[in-house]
């Protein structure tokens, strides 16, 4: 059982990628590998960042889930924000053998410790999809830059964002593969087996195989759709990602539920 105000391992792993994930914050000096989701702040430094953050609820985390990490969760409380500790820190999500993702394979953060992803403008399925993923299980404040398809590289290396769904870029479509299939294999996020069912949804979807799963054709019709719904892309993101909110939970919880018919639809015996 989880110690005062704190959280185990196994039950933030249940939470990360889904839309009632808390704020998770590594204050850990310079981390080679992150919980999926985190970001980072130096734990002297609270009452500089605290105020640059949403007001959810946060998960703090240290090596061992001691003091630093305690302190640190206690300051925001007192900031009005609930906060608690992983138990036993990093360490103990390292034990268990969670899925972590490595600070080096990301774009580098700017001053309030977003990272920045950069792809073509009128986004359809990956660019939707793709954006959903960062924001769930890699930067939950990472800024999506959604630019003209001749700009993608100038914007990437001006501003230190990371191009996706490009040509060219180091994640796009390969091998008969999409870019989602990229990022969940390169950030070190193939420990979430959902993951890999909605990759194949996506899959199919993005790569002209609706066939590919049952769900693959439904899904590039409401992402076409989306896309006619709206002219601005990033409300098409927001929308967007209650669509693949609801994927994943299905893909994690719910691919053997069926929907019976009410009681009054059923067949009555002759």
């Amino acid at each position: 059982m989880a110690s005062f105000n704190a959280i185990t391992a196994d039950k933030l792993l249940r939470l990360i990628g889904t839309s009632a994930a808390p704020l998770i914050v590594d204050v850990r000096p310079d981390p080679a590998d992150l919980l999926p989701g985190s970001v980072q702040h130096p734990a002297d430094k609270v009452a500089t960042w605290v105020a640059d953050l949403p007001t959810e609820p946060m998960v703090i985390v240290c090596h061992r889930g001691a003091d630093v990490s305690a302190g640190v969760a206690a300051q925001l409380r007192c900031e009005g924000v609930d906060a608690e500790t992983l138990e036993g820190g990093f360490n103990a999500w390292r034990a268990a053998g969670h899925p972590t993702v490595a600070t080096a394979r990301l774009p580098r953060r700017d001053g309030q410790g977003r990272t920045m992803w950069v792809t073509r403008a009128r986004p359809k399925v990956d660019r939707i999809a793709c954006p959903w993923l960062i924001r769930r299980f890699v930067d939950p404040l990472a800024l999506i830059l959604y630019v003209a398809p001749g700009e993608v590289a100038a914007v990437a290396e001006r501003f230190g964002a990371a191009p996706f769904d490009v040509e060219g870029a180091e994640w796009s479509d390969r091998d008969g593969l999409c870019t989602f299939d990229a990022l969940v294999n390169d950030l070190g996020l193939a420990g979430f087996p959902a993951l890999h069912r909605l990759a194949e949804i996506v899959r199919g979807a993005d790569t002209d195989q609706p066939d590919l799963t049952p769900q693959s054709a439904g899904l590039l019709a409401v992402s076409l759709g989306l896309s006619r719904m709206h002219g601005d892309d990033l409300e098409q993101l927001e929308d967007g990602m209650v669509l693949y909110d609801a994927l994943y939970r299905w893909c994690r919880d719910a691919v053997d539920e069926t929907h019976d018919p009410p009681a009054h639809m059923a067949k009555r015996p002759r």
